[in-house]
């Protein structure tokens, strides 16, 4: 077998945006792999993309927030989930304005700011590890469903 035919981990961005409130935005996720858990907004790190640009993209499209500041990258996962392998990067992003939409209503819906303490469940396994990072502090770790 070849480089090229072996199978590689995809790398993908998960934002955890948070508005004046402290507030964290969870949305249901409706399609792909984990539909009908609650998610952050997310997705693939396309070529050449950098780790910024992809988060702003993913939050855009997902959302329509365009107006964020960017605080750090709170975590590093190496998830292996869902029959899939990503290493995925955790941003802590603030909403300065803006109140979300549904641009991708066949992805994901119901936009919502959450407390920390009570965000919905189940959770997207990927948003989960995002999330428990951030609260934990802990930057890397692997999940391994």
């Amino acid at each position: 077998m070849t480089t090229e035919e072996k199978p590689r981990p995809l790398a993908a961005v998960g934002v955890i945006v948070f508005n004046e409130k402290g507030q964290v935005l969870i949305g249901e996720r409706l399609s792909s792999h984990g539909a009908g858990t609650y998610q952050i907004p997310g997705g693939h790190l396309e070529f050449g993309l950098a780790f910024e640009a992809a988060a702003r993209k993913e939050v855009l499209e997902e959302t329509g927030l365009t107006d964020l500041s960017f605080e750090r990258i709170v975590c590093l996962n190496n998830e292996c989930v869902y029959g899939k392998h990503f290493v995925n990067i955790g941003f802590l992003v603030r909403c300065n304005s803006g109140e979300p939409t549904n641009p991708e209503p066949d992805k994901s819906r119901n936009w919502r700011w959450y407390n920390a303490d009570a965000i919905p469940e189940p959770l997207f396994a990927p948003s989960k590890a995002v999330l428990d990072a951030w609260r934990s502090g802990n930057f890397f770790n692997e999940v391994i469903a």
